[in-house]
């Protein structure tokens, strides 16, 4: 039987929804590794480099999303736990300092980091949950992980081109395992009654990732102005910066964003699988979305072309799909008028190719806006509907 000690270590139905500040510490962290990551494929736009920086991503987010699951499921304001959080924020630092170099000389610090964050906190988690029914849960994740290592650590030692087989291979078994709940031998799979546990403290944790998230719109290129002369077309890109980040903020929190924490309180089985795929694409388009701002602050490009608009478009069209399957999967909505500024945003993309780069970024702009605009006109439509089903 499972001692009071052990029994509080798990996350109490009515302890306070707030993330903790040494949560909060955390994704400080993971604002530097997104920034980072959007300035190293503002070095190159090749399609090589666009798939390295993919795969460093998902390692990055998985991370964190592991991690939030964690201190849903458990106390964070338990010692152990704490210190688990803790070493997952050392590691991250550490492979967060390594993302330039990933792909070449330090690939076996980056893997070797993703690895011992993983197997560290399930080897302390089976340990110090003694004769607790959550142990096993504990075991379900490490034995998984324990098999992407394998493959993490092999692939740190082989070159750039069979790495990154390697490590995608890694975090296709990362992301299938959760979505099959990791089945394992004589343990079976995680009951979805355990996802049911999932509270709106994960909700909020989400939410303040994406915030974070959207700040590396305009933090690197404020960061690149302050090295060049602020003249209008610059100062220019950085209002077109800010106020494309402020659209994709009330994109986000619109019916869906800021509703997270009621839907994981009504279908928190749902959400809590469905929140780091969808919530994956968002970031990604975040980050993309950020590596175009770089590179239009620079004015390092005279006309658009193929890689600009790959980022300056693709970025916000990756944050509108994350956004319109994350509304489909938890709410059962699904916004057409959403779908058809998707069309207009990639379709008429290939026309910008020899454009100036300032035309595409504000032609994105408008389309978002026009998003954000139908979102509201859509919303109404529900409101005035759904008082009319009230009966007097």
């Amino acid at each position: 039987m499972a001692s009071d000690e052990t029994h509080r270590l798990m996350r109490h139905p009515e302890a306070p929804k707030r993330a903790t500040l040494l949560e909060l510490l955390l994704d400080v962290v993971y604002v530097a590794a997104l920034a980072l990551l959007s300035m190293r494929l503002s070095v190159d736009l090749s399609w090589i480099a666009a798939a390295e920086v993919l795969v460093l991503l998902m390692a990055v987010w998985w991370i964190w999303s592991i991690t939030a699951l964690l201190t849903d499921f458990y106390n964070p304001e338990e010692p152990k736990i704490q210190v688990i959080v803790a070493w997952a924020m050392l590691g991250s630092i550490v492979m967060t300092a390594t993302i330039p170099q990933a792909f070449s000389a330090l690939g076996w610090l980056f893997a070797g980091m993703y690895v011992a964050i993983h197997l560290v906190r399930g080897v302390v988690l089976v340990a110090v949950l003694r004769r607790h029914q959550a142990q096993i849960r504990a075991a379900r994740f490490l034995c998984w992980f324990v098999l992407s290592g394998t493959l993490w650590l092999a692939g740190a030692f082989l070159p750039a081109s069979t790495r990154i087989v390697l490590w995608g291979i890694a975090l296709l078994t990362d992301y299938v395992g959760a979505v099959l709940r990791y089945p394992t031998p004589w343990l079976g799979r995680v009951p979805m009654a355990q996802y049911d546990k999932a509270s709106e403290h994960l909700g909020e944790r989400y939410q303040q990732f994406v915030i974070l998230a959207l700040g590396d719109i305009i933090l690197v290129p404020l960061l690149l102005s302050g090295r060049s002369e602020l003249d209008a077309e610059r100062l220019g890109m950085l209002l077109l910066a800010f106020v494309t980040m402020l659209l994709l903020w009330q994109i986000y929190v619109h019916r869906a964003g800021a509703s997270l924490q009621v839907a994981i309180g009504e279908r928190p089985g749902r959400a809590t699988r469905w929140a780091p795929y969808t919530h994956l694409f968002m970031v990604a388009g975040i980050v993309a979305t950020a590596t175009g701002f770089e590179l239009l602050v620079a004015r390092s490009h005279s006309r658009a072309g193929l890689g600009l608009v790959a980022v300056v478009v693709g970025g916000p069209a990756l944050f509108l799909i994350g956004r319109t399957i994350f509304e489909y999967e938890v709410f059962g909505r699904f916004s057409w008028s959403r779908l058809i500024w998707l069309v207009v945003l990639v379709g008429t993309a290939p026309a910008f190719l020899p454009l100036t780069p300032s035309a595409v970024a504000g032609f994105t702009s408008v389309v978002l806006l026009g998003v954000a605009l139908s979102d509201s006109a859509r919303s109404n439509g529900w409101h005035r509907q759904d008082r009319r089903s009230i009966p007097s």
